[in-house]
Parts: C-alpha cells; structure tokens; sequence
C-alpha cells in the first residue's frame, strides 16, 4: 500500500509539472520594457520603442483620418506637437512603426513603456535641437521586465554623423537583487521549518540535518520555479502557482519524511507525528511566505 500511495505522488508530481497550468486574465501588472542610457550628455532627447506591428495594446500608429488636419485638433499623446510630428515622419529604414508613444530621457537618462510594449522592437532617439535622429538594432523582449542599457559614450548627440550610428542594446536584468532575494527567502524558510522541528520535539542532530538537507533541496527548487514563472509572467503569475508548488513540497516532504524519519531516529516517531509536522511546518512557511511578501516586498 505505502508503494502504491508514492507511486500515485509521484506520478502527479511529474504531471503537475509538465503540465502547470496557465493564468489568463488582463488584469495586474502588464508586460514591461525598461531603456537605461550610459554616458548620456544633457541634450535635450526624446526616446521611444519603434514597433514590428502597427499596434500593441491602446499604442497604434497615427491615422490621419482621425483628424480634420489641424494641429490643435490633433491627440499628440502629451507631446508637444513638433516632437510629436518629427517623430510621426520617422521613416524606419526596415518599416517599424512609431505608436505615438515617446518621453524625455536627458535628464533621467532612461525611459520605460510599462503597458503593452511591443515585443519586437527598435530603440528611437531624437535630439530635437539639431532635428537628429538615433536608431538601434532589432531587440526583443526576453522576460516579464525586460530591461535594456545603452551606452552612448561614442555617440556625439545631434551632430550629423550620430545620425549614421546604430545603438547598440545589452540586456541588463537585475539579476543580483533577485538572487540575494532568492536566498533570503530560502534561509528564512530552512530556519522556519528547523525551529517548527525543534518544537515538535525532533531534536536529534541527524534527524535535524536531514530535516535541513530535504529543505535546502526542496526550497531551492521552489524558489527557482517561482523566480521562473515572475520571470517569464510578472509577480500576478505569483498568485496561481504559488500554493500548487507549495503543494508539491509538502508532497515530497511528506513522503520523504515518513519514509526515513525512523531508519535516521534512535527513538520510534508516531507515524501520525511525522503527517503533522510536514502539515504544520508547510502550512506555517505557506503563511509566512505571504505575510513576508507584505511586510518585506523586497524578498519576493
């Protein structure tokens, strides 16, 4: 019977994870791309994200029949008319389309569209005091945040050579402030469950580094998985998978834990004890994760 139950564990844990399911709502956080600008001087520029489609989101490109013709009547999005206009008579050498979507980079030396970027995408520039554009490569969005830097340091902006420059984007994913997250959260949680263990009477120095050997694994695998699907799908994706994953932990730590708990033990555990303690030092790390997530948003 034991054999059949982790079978039946096992084969819904390969299900599960083969097969998550999938969150569609358009709602929370959208999709965005972040341009940061190295070695930026102070001229006064404009930048916006030329897009492969005509349209992504509410962003489209500017059909004249929209107005009569005159200026005044014309929705320039919050630009000023003549940054409007010199962007809307960019003509992209590879036909990218301009969405009517741009801001002023000079001063913060960065820009961001943070509501339906286009996925595929040039990086526009224009200095507005020597009427010069600047364009980058093609690039495309490669996560949930995609963020992108630019060095300039070679760019003279607004001269007549400038406009003859291709930018050139690196992907710049804060990848360090993740990781340390990611640790902080595997630590609180090992240190969680140890000090559940220790309460529950499990006080045996192997009993409590095995505890803490199938944590470390446990939690590492978890707070990948979470960091993949933030990654790719944005922390709303959060919600969905989290208790499933959780789920899957308990599962393993379960299973693991029943079966090795007395061959590692020099005193019998009631079998009913070992069921309790995965419950409640799960239950406990699931409800410590969310309130972390309030009070220490960093973390996550």
């Amino acid at each position: 019977m034991k054999h059949r139950i982790h079978t039946f564990l096992l084969c819904f844990l390969i299900t599960f994870l083969l097969f998550p399911m999938t969150a569609k709502a358009d709602m929370g956080p959208k999709p965005g791309v972040y341009i940061s600008f190295e070695n930026m001087g102070d001229e006064v520029c404009y930048g916006t994200l030329l897009s492969q489609r005509p349209s992504t989101g509410p962003a489209s490109v500017w059909d004249p029949s929209e107005s009569d013709g005159v200026p005044e009547h014309i929705d320039t999005y919050g630009l000023d008319y003549d940054i409007w206009k010199a962007f809307v008579d960019y003509q992209d050498a590879d036909g990218y389309y301009f969405l009517q979507e741009a801001w002023q980079c000079n001063e913060s030396k960065c820009f961001s569209w943070t509501y339906y970027p286009p996925d595929t995408f040039k990086i526009l520039l224009y200095y507005p005091e020597t009427d010069t554009f600047v364009v980058s490569g093609v690039y495309e969005r490669y996560a949930f945040d995609s963020y992108f830097s630019v060095d300039m340091k070679d760019l003279e902006a607004g001269s007549a050579a400038a406009q003859d420059v291709i930018l050139t984007a690196r992907q710049n994913y804060p990848y360090a402030p993740e990781l340390a997250a990611l640790l902080c959260r595997i630590v609180l949680t090992i240190l969680l469950e140890i000090g559940i263990a220790l309460l529950f009477g499990f006080r045996e120095k192997k009993l409590l580094l095995f505890i803490t050997g199938v944590n470390v694994v446990t939690q590492v695998v978890l707070n990948v998985m979470l960091n993949i699907v933030r990654y790719k799908s944005g922390d709303l994706a959060l919600i969905f998978y989290y208790f499933p994953y959780e789920a899957v932990v308990f599962i393993i730590e379960a299973v693991l834990y029943g079966s090795l708990f007395n061959k590692i033990s020099q005193n019998r555990i009631p079998g009913w004890k070992i069921f309790l303690y995965a419950v409640t030092a799960n239950v406990l790390s699931f409800i410590a994760g969310f309130l972390t997530a309030l009070w220490l948003p960093w973390i996550f």
